[in-house]
């Protein structure tokens, strides 16, 4: 199916349901030209993106500076590059969203940098530089402390194999979010995926093993619309 016989643009865009997805890395800069940043390709994000497109929701994709993009023209794409514009991009979007799905890998920390720097570069020198990082402010936590009571909101976790499910529970409590996806860190970059998802009503979901990224993202929206019904149905 091409993008222009797709489902979605048969269906009025106030009837459709709205889903929110952040992916890709974030690039905290350190001057004009030099950042700190990470390896998420974007890919999953993306292909979730593709897969709610394609079962006929209105979806707005927030991606970071990743070279893979969703292949639906529906999907509509709004660039960011750093954790203070994704920050101001959920701040905007997040109240219109039915769902939302932060598959970004935001940075936790990113340099103290005179902003003057930005302008310019650092230049080479024969003694050692010492660069100081702060924490970024934790965006799921926030978005999640003042939402509605018939949004769905999912989060991911990325940790060693042996810490995951354990990362993925405190991520739930923490967050106060309703599920979250803990993946392995060989999952970063890599065109497969190993996944457990935890929900707050005790769900816990593998992937029947491992799966390429665009055969994870309909598996996974399954759950998620399963989810987001039964939230709407306790709320209406």
């Amino acid at each position: 199916m091409t993008a222009s016989q797709n489902t979605s643009q048969c269906t009025p865009a106030e009837s459709r349901r709205r889903i929110l997805i952040t992916a890709g890395p974030t690039h905290e800069p350190i001057d004009a030209v030099r950042f700190i940043g990470n390896r998420s390709s974007g890919r999953v994000g993306s292909a979730l993106a593709d897969e709610a497109a394609r079962r006929g929701w209105d979806v707005t994709l927030l991606l970071g500076p990743a070279s893979i993009l969703p292949t639906f023209s529906t999907v509509r794409v709004i660039r960011f590059r750093t954790v203070s514009d994704l920050q101001q991009l959920l701040r905007e979007h997040v109240p219109a969203a039915d769902v939302l799905v932060m598959a970004a890998a935001v940075a936790d920390y990113r340099p103290k940098v005179d902003p003057a720097f930005f302008g310019g570069k650092f230049r080479r020198k024969s003694e050692n530089l010492m660069l100081e990082l702060e924490p970024t402010p934790d965006l799921l936590a926030q978005v999640a402390s003042g939402r509605r009571s018939d949004q769905l909101m999912v989060g991911f976790a990325l940790e060693p194999r042996d810490e995951v499910l354990e990362s993925a529970r405190a991520k739930l409590v923490r967050k106060k979010i309703d599920m979250v996806v803990g993946n392995p860190l060989e999952t970063m970059d890599a065109e497969t995926i190993e996944a457990t998802v935890l929900t707050t009503d005790g769900g816990e979901y593998k992937t029947p093993g491992t799966m390429t990224k665009p055969q994870f993202a309909p598996w996974l929206l399954t759950l998620i619309e399963a989810q987001a019904a039964a939230r709407q149905s306790r709320t209406a």
